[in-house]
């Protein structure tokens, strides 16, 4: 978290925790989406934030799946108890538990339990803004067979077609990138619309063998084989707003500096035999 972020996580905070969560959701239309999620247990405390900021948004999803690992269900905090049990009626928050470990189940379990409904992920350190939802799924609108990002890159080669660093997998749209190579970022929420993966996205010895530390990468294996194309948003909210005492580890912070996932891509790439 950047210093000039901690008052307005502080205060943003605060907002969420003292509204009453049937004032949060308003007389929000819904929109045939579920939101997924996954979370660990250094940040359950902190879980109740990100459901309540899913709650303020504009449109209100179908449901909101949380996937946990099974030893973590007799860890649940008070916060989020209360929360499901205040909203019990409509049936929005669901917590659901998984033999796996890996930050895959955010999606894979949900587009199995939910084959024919759009899929909205996001992640368990972010207070999100109250127009993200909306956004994402009125670009699905206008482009119903894409896979919709807030954020992307491009994955990219040297002229002797070895992966350069992550950090220069730049999405720069002025300069005629080739769109396969578009990567959606899990963590300013990406939408799936139905049927956007190749059925080998479950596969858990594949992905935890190939990408294990890198979901973002395994899912856009599975987009390329699919015949999906990534696009970014057309419309940018504001980035989401990270919650203090969440930040002190990420698999994103691992994957970049160790440049991790590039040797995940690779392995992805030689594996499945994919064009870029």
């Amino acid at each position: 978290m950047k210093l000039k972020e901690l008052p307005i996580s502080l205060l943003q905070a605060a907002r969420l925790n003292w509204t009453a969560p049937e004032r949060l959701l308003g007389e929000a239309e819904v929109v045939p989406v579920i939101v997924s999620m996954t979370t660990i247990p250094s940040r359950l405390g902190k879980l109740a934030l990100v459901l309540r900021s899913l709650l303020q948004q504009t449109v209100r999803p179908l449901k909101i799946v949380v996937w946990m690992h099974e030893p973590m269900k007799a860890q649940i905090p008070q916060s989020v108890s209360a929360l499901i049990d205040r909203l019990a009626q409509y049936e929005l928050i669901e917590l659901r538990y998984t033999p796996l470990r890996c930050s895959h189940k955010k999606l894979i379990h949900t587009v199995e339990a939910y084959p024919q409904h759009v899929i909205v992920t996001c992640d368990d350190d972010f207070m999100y803004h109250k127009d993200w939802l909306n956004t994402l799924y009125q670009e699905h609108l206008t482009f119903p067979g894409h896979v919709i990002a807030q954020q992307i890159r491009s994955i990219t080669r040297d002229k002797n077609g070895r992966l350069k660093p992550y950090k220069q997998w730049r999405y720069l749209p002025q300069t005629g990138q080739d769109p396969a190579t578009f990567l959606a970022i899990g963590g300013k929420g990406v939408l799936y619309p139905k049927q956007a993966l190749h059925p080998d996205y479950k596969d858990s010895e594949l992905f935890l063998r190939l990408a294990p530390k890198a979901d973002d990468l395994w899912f856009k294996a599975m987009e390329l084989r699919q015949n999906t194309p990534v696009r970014r948003c057309t419309k940018l909210v504001p980035e989401p707003m990270p919650i203090i005492g969440t930040q002190s580890f990420s698999l994103k912070k691992e994957n970049v500096d160790r440049d991790l996932n590039v040797d995940q891509w690779q392995n992805l790439s030689e594996y499945f035999n994919l064009p870029i």
